[in-house]
């Protein structure tokens, strides 16, 4: 199952409910989420550059809404010969619940490696 590392970015609140929510789904009840600034977790002011080094090195896939400087440190990371769980950008006009519904899914039910190395934009489908 996907790891998600949630950027400093995004409300604290996603993490709350999704972790809330996973709990009450038999499917998600080990869904991992971690959150930028968290024990173990790169730190709040990370540079970008350093998030998917950390998300490389950690299993985790990251969740962000930084759609302009992100697609140039994962194309950066994946030049330099590494890889990455995959990159989540939400959308800004996505409600709460569609955002943690899709990433609920995404972790349910996507194939080992599916989303590695790339941008995926919320909502999937």
């Amino acid at each position: 199952m996907l790891k998600y590392l949630l950027d400093e970015h995004i409300p604290p609140a996603y993490r709350v409910q999704i972790l809330r929510r996973a709990a009450e789904s038999h499917e998600a009840s080990e869904l991992v989420v971690w959150a930028i600034g968290d024990p173990d977790a790169p730190a709040r002011g990370a540079l970008d550059p350093e998030i998917p080094r950390w998300c490389e090195a950690h299993g985790f896939a990251l969740v962000t809404n930084n759609r302009r400087s992100m697609p140039i440190h994962l194309a950066e990371h994946l030049e330099a010969g590494h890889h990455l769980s995959g990159i989540f950008i939400v959308k800004p006009d996505l409600s709460v619940k569609q955002t943690l519904d899709e990433l609920i899914l995404i972790a349910c039910a996507s194939l080992e490696d599916e989303f590695a190395d790339r941008i995926t934009f919320l909502p999937v489908g």
